[in-house]
């Protein structure tokens, strides 16, 4: 049920939206939806092919340039076009915008790993045919896209062309009037090589700036059909062509093969040739096989089955499918805010990896998690310098927005101003920990990053009255920046100040000569350790008596109230609308921002002062962000409310899937499709994840008759199962565990299922 996504009939009034969405990737290479055969140029479309973390590099254009602001940004490229297959039926171009769509279905299989096209075609001098196109992006073999084409002709038909090409003259997309995309910069890269090569189409471009190098080396099977062939090359491209003669079916299979030289060095082409080599043998059936075998064990430990919404169901599918599509898995990348489906945001990396898409993988695949750990290590030097930069004399700070390290955000106020990153950064090393208790990972790579945000922290506050304090920051709301005391970046520096101190009185009880390594290399001092304990101990956290709330920050309570009542729709989001002066200078909030910091740390306050300060922030909060529903969610979960928890979480799970953000045509929203997972699982089911163990506070959400997941904790796999009147739990694998549910200790034992009664479910 709800594996997979229909699109029936041809939606040309959707066709870029219909793109993100049909997108397909592995977590290296990503392919958006778009048809084999092309639009007519009347017709939009953003034809792209991406490669995580594969980048060109471009002059940031400032009026006034003053000290420290990023000279580059870098930008992810749209690459070799490898999906383009034409068809010709006598002298006539097969296309869905001529003649008459008899019948038009799409697919996306998110159980089996594969898109697919199902057409019955009249053209418009009356030929007809049936054609099946599907599609993949190999799980196993990372640099493949492969196309399989079946075509049928209904009535006669003298002569059927394929024309298979691989075109390196490919540019970004652009839009001047969206500051979520770019506005320039178009053309990245250029074609050093394409020819023909015994039966490989070959195509390498290099970037203009980092002059990285990606080869495209395609090759075509044709299992039925008698044809003959030719091959052209251009300066910019390699044509196959292969002309089919009388009126018999035809099976034709395209290899695209990309490699580049982030991963594969200096001989790209000799890479692909090698990996095309290996596939010499593997049938489109084959690649089907290996497709549903990796997905099968995905699923085994990732699903989310929700009985009594079926549109839901699709949601979170939907979600986690796409997510998985778009995660690096080696540690060269990470995941970008579009994931591989769009050019949005420019492939960069934020803050969302960390807060809103680790914590699914941390739960569900802790291998992967830790890859986008590692990431972040390996741009642990440029942190280093950037807060050099920013006139720190220690510490790490890392980039807001970012594809291998430097800062590529131009605005400061929302982005280099947001220093809690490098506290994001920290509690999703913490929250690996937690889960898997890997000490030679703590040892190796958490302990090093936790030390030198620390030192950022220590090096950025003061102390004022007796109490630490941070100044001239911006939390995770851009409609409020440069402030002092944002609640938000004081708890969670709180967090990676003490916890960088215990990591340390761990390393020296455990392990006292892998810490004196640390020691000598960035030459540490108890002195400084004693600083983040006092400075954490003492961080100041901005509260507000007469509304018993946490004020957002210093000033944010003295400043009017935006009518959001009275706001024409038209205006929204905000930031499209307003001068950042004008949004400034009033109480609103684009995203969850105070109550997001109650969720991650929910130990630093008492319920009352929680829920009086979601009663409050969210009357003023216009969820401009797709990063907002979800937590307002979660936390409506644990505060009691009920209908506001399943309200907010309707907005997260179909973001995409109905565009209710308008802008699904740039890429999927990949933190919001994170946010949906928690919604479910921090929020409905209540699991949290600290020091003390793993707890639960469990509601199933009317009209829902069960809710079922597993979850991954120190090498057990957890399944639970919620329904409207009991909730189970069960260690399928790994040994007895105990846990909390409501506060009450359960202990469960391997393979046996502990089912707790209605009276012991919350609300």
């Amino acid at each position: 049920m709800s594996w997979t996504l229909k699109k029936s009939g041809l939606d040309n009034d959707n066709l870029l939206q219909n793109e993100s969405l049909l997108s397909l990737g592995n977590g290296y290479l990503g392919v958006r939806g778009n048809f084999e055969e092309g639009y007519p140029q009347t017709y939009k479309s953003i034809r792209g092919t991406y490669i995580n973390a594969f980048h060109d590099e471009i002059e940031l254009q400032y009026g006034e340039k003053l000290f420290g602001f990023p000279d580059i940004q870098q930008k992810i490229v749209n690459i070799i076009d490898g999906q383009t297959v034409q068809i010709w039926l006598d002298d006539e171009a097969f296309s869905l915008f001529e003649g008459e769509v008899i019948h038009f279905e799409r697919n996306l299989h998110m159980d089996k790993g594969f898109a697919e096209r199902i057409i019955h075609w009249r053209s418009p001098k009356g030929r007809e045919v049936q054609l099946h196109f599907k599609r993949l992006v190999s799980f196993i073999t990372k640099e493949l896209l492969a196309i399989d084409i079946k075509i049928v002709p209904v009535s006669p038909i003298q002569q059927i062309k394929v024309i298979s090409t691989v075109n390196g003259d490919v540019s970004n997309f652009v839009d001047k009037t969206d500051p979520r995309i770019a506005s320039g910069h178009a053309k990245r890269l250029h074609v050093i090589e394409a020819h023909q090569q015994e039966q490989w189409s070959i195509v390498k471009n290099r970037t203009y700036a980092t002059e990285l190098e990606v080869a495209c080396v395609a090759s075509s099977q044709v299992t039925q059909g008698n044809y003959q062939y030719e091959c052209n090359s251009t300066d910019n491209s390699v044509e196959q062509t292969y002309l089919f003669e009388g009126n018999e079916a035809i099976h034709f299979t395209k290899y695209s093969v990309y490699t580049d030289t982030l991963r594969h060095g200096e001989a790209v082409v000799e890479k692909a040739i090698a990996v095309q080599q290996q596939l010499s043998a593997t049938t489109f059936e084959d690649l089907l096989l290996e497709q549903k075998d990796y997905l099968d064990h995905f699923w085994s430990k990732s699903d989310v089955a929700i009985d009594g919404d079926t549109r839901l169901q699709e949601g979170i599918r939907f979600n986690l499918y796409q997510l998985l599509q778009s995660v690096g898995k080696d540690p060269v990348s990470n995941i970008a805010a579009k994931g591989l489906s769009g050019e949005g945001y420019e492939g960069h990396y934020f803050w969302d990896t960390e807060i809103y898409m680790f914590p699914v993988f941390l739960m569900t695949n802790p291998e992967i998690a830790k890859n986008l750990l590692l990431h972040r290590y390996s741009i642990l030097d440029s942190a280093r310098a950037r807060a050099k930069e920013l006139g720190h004399t220690k510490g790490a700070l890392f980039p807001w927005r970012t594809i291998t390290g430097p800062e590529s955000s131009a605005f400061f106020p929302a982005g280099t101003a947001q220093y809690h990153i490098s506290a994001d950064v920290a509690y999703s090393y913490i929250q690996y920990y937690l889960v898997t208790q890997d000490e030679a990972f703590l040892k190796d790579y958490m302990a090093e990053v936790l030390f030198e945000t620390a030192r950022l922290w220590a090096d950025a506050g003061h102390m004022h009255e007796e109490q630490f304090r941070i100044d001239s920051v911006t939390g995770p709301d851009e409609y409020t920046c440069i402030v002092n005391n944002n609640y938000y970046t004081n708890v969670m520096a709180k967090h990676n100040l003490l916890w960088a101190a215990k990591v340390y009185r761990l390393l020296k009880e455990k392990d006292s000569k892998h810490l004196q390594q640390l020691i000598n290399q960035l030459e540490l001092t108890e002195q400084e350790v004693q600083e983040w304990v006092d400075a954490g101990e003492k961080m100041y956290l901005p509260y507000d008596e007469t509304y018993k709330i946490n004020a957002q920050d210093d000033s944010f309570l003295q400043k009017a109230r935006w009518d959001l009542e009275n706001t024409p729709k038209d205006k929204f989001p905000l930031l499209l609308n307003y001068h950042p002066l004008t949004l400034y200078r009033y109480q609103v909030c684009k995203q969850a921002d105070t109550v997001l910091g109650h969720f991650l740390l929910e130990d630093e306050q008492d319920f009352e002062t929680m829920k009086n300060s979601y009663d409050y922030y969210e009357e003023i909060t216009t969820h401009d962000s797709s990063l907002s529903s979800c937590v307002y969610s979660i936390m409506a979960s644990k505060l009691g409310y009920k209908e506001k928890a399943y309200n907010y979480f309707i907005e997260t799970a179909r973001l995409d899937l109905d565009n209710t953000h308008g802008n699904t045509k740039d890429g999927l929203h990949m933190a919001n499709m994170g946010g949906t997972w928690l919604a479910i699982v921090y929020g409905f089911a209540g699991l949290r994840v600290k020091e003390s163990g793993l707890s639960f506070a469990p509601t199933l959400p009317d009209g829902w008759n069960s809710l079922e997941f597993h979850v991954q904790y120190q090498g057990r796999l957890l399944k639970v199962h919620l329904e409207s009147n009991a909730v189970s739990y069960a260690v399928v694998e790994g040994e007895a565990l105990s846990i909390l549910h409501n506060g009450t200790a359960v202990y469960l034992e391997k393979g046996q299922k502990v089912r707790l009664n209605s009276a012991k479910l919350s609300f």
